[in-house]
């Protein structure tokens, strides 16, 4: 499967922006997916992930209550809603699906996803 994350850019601290991944094939809407951002000079990092059926979602702490993940398994489309952005939010940020079909449990780490999209550049300026 293929992954295209867009949406990415610059924006003011205090802004927000919506990252967008679309999927090449119909059969992700059975996989869990997440985000993930890498800022420059470290390592990638987990920052959201959502089920499968989306009924169930988990975050990094620090973007809590300020981003929100969801999908729309119709579309083949998984959303990243960034609000109230800082200047410690910038980085690339990647989307990824787990390589299972209907995993309960949510993953939080890189080896839990099997497919990842090319990245996209979110800055946020001060």
């Amino acid at each position: 499967v293929q992954l295209q994350a867009s949406g990415g850019g610059l924006v003011q601290a205090g802004g927000s922006l919506r990252l967008s991944c679309a999927a090449s094939a119909t059969w992700i809407a059975t996989y869990n997916m997440g985000w993930f951002r890498q800022a420059p000079g470290k390592g990638r990092e987990f920052v959201a992930a959502i089920t499968w059926s989306g009924d169930s979602t988990h975050y990094l702490y620090s973007v809590k209550g300020r981003f929100t993940i969801s999908r729309d398994n119709a579309k083949k489309t998984l959303y990243l809603q960034m609000n109230s952005l800082k200047p410690e939010d910038t980085a690339v940020y990647y989307c990824a699906a787990d390589g299972r079909p209907r995993v309960g449990s949510l993953g939080f780490s890189e080896g839990n996803y099997a497919y990842w999209g090319q990245g996209t550049q979110v800055t946020v300026s001060s």
